[in-house]
């Protein structure tokens, strides 16, 4: 385990089901911090909620939850100091925004800035969709080029990266 302290940003990157968001858990269960899990799933169907319970059931007791699908930056700037944050997922709440058709340049800033503000470490989740083929339709173009816009966005202000394949961290940035 890495010790995350103070008001670090970890990023937490991979594929879909790569065990980013169980390695995110157990990073922020490792601080000893209270913990606050910050939920961006929309659930439009029942399959979708099926996976919201499950992630839930799995993390156990010892979370507060907050479901925040559109107004992360908010949600961060109520994050309880002395609390370690998970966000789960960039890439879901990247996907509620271009949806509901927001300005993703003023809304990746403000994410950014409420980041840096947070009083507490967080260790954001995030999907790799670059490595993939190119998407057939526009909107998914559109979306695998937002995405990496702002995976590499925060990637830059983090202190840590890793890539989460298999459950498993590979460093890319202020390895252990």
């Amino acid at each position: 385990m890495v010790e995350i302290t103070g008001t670090a940003l970890s990023l937490a990157i991979g594929g879909a089901s790569s065990g980013k968001s169980r390695w995110a858990e157990a990073q922020a269960e490792a601080t000893g911090l209270p913990r606050l899990y910050i939920a961006t799933a929309e659930a439009h169907d029942a399959e979708m909620e099926a996976k919201i319970a499950a992630h839930k059931a799995s993390r156990g007791d010892g979370w507060t939850t907050v479901e925040a699908p559109h107004d992360l930056a908010s949600a961060l700037a109520h994050a309880p100091s002395g609390h370690v944050v998970v966000i789960d997922c960039l890439t879901l709440w990247l996907t509620n925004r271009m949806l509901a058709e927001a300005d993703l340049a003023a809304e990746t800033d403000a994410l950014l800035a409420a980041l840096a503000a947070c009083p507490g470490p967080v260790i954001a989740v995030t999907n790799e969709v670059g490595q993939g083929i190119v998407p057939e339709h526009r909107l998914g173009r559109r979306f695998r080029t937002a995405q990496g816009a702002l995976n590499q966005a925060v990637a830059a202000q983090a202190d840590r990266v890793a890539l989460v394949v298999a459950g498993l961290p590979l460093w890319l940035k202020g390895a252990p």
